[in-house]
């Protein structure tokens, strides 16, 4: 049974930071490309930041580029995908959640297999 729980999120003041985790088990991580997507209410799920299964090819969306990291650990112990988010901004309040491909990197939703329950993050001006 796959599984990828969000952890990290929170409430924070507009310039700071958080740091995002995605555990994921189930799978083989290692051929999964991964990635972050955001939700706010009423609104449709919106691209964050993708990663292939090799660190090789990253893409963010503009609206976070230069501000947010994504990585992965895909060592034997670790199978986590991690969002660095820098210079926050209110609008950047939502739920992220994070989502695996067993494809090349994608930014469109329908292109994820599996998906985790979500983390609030939250930021305040």
């Amino acid at each position: 049974q796959v599984q990828l729980i969000e952890s990290g999120g929170g409430l924070v003041q507009a310039g700071g930071s958080l740091r995002l985790s995605c555990a994921a088990s189930g799978l083989t991580f290692n051929t999964y490309a991964m990635g972050w997507f955001r939700q706010t209410p009423g609104q449709e799920r919106e691209f964050v930041a993708g990663i292939s299964w090799n660190s090789v090819d990253i893409v963010y969306a503009d609206s976070v580029k230069g501000r947010f990291i994504i990585s992965r650990d895909n060592t034997k112990k670790m199978t986590t995908l991690y969002l660095q988010m820098n210079s926050l901004k209110p609008e950047d309040t939502a739920v992220y959640y994070c989502a695996a491909d067993f494809s090349r990197i994608a930014t469109e939703e329908y292109e994820y297999d599996y998906w985790g329950q979500g983390t609030q993050v939250t930021v305040f001006s």
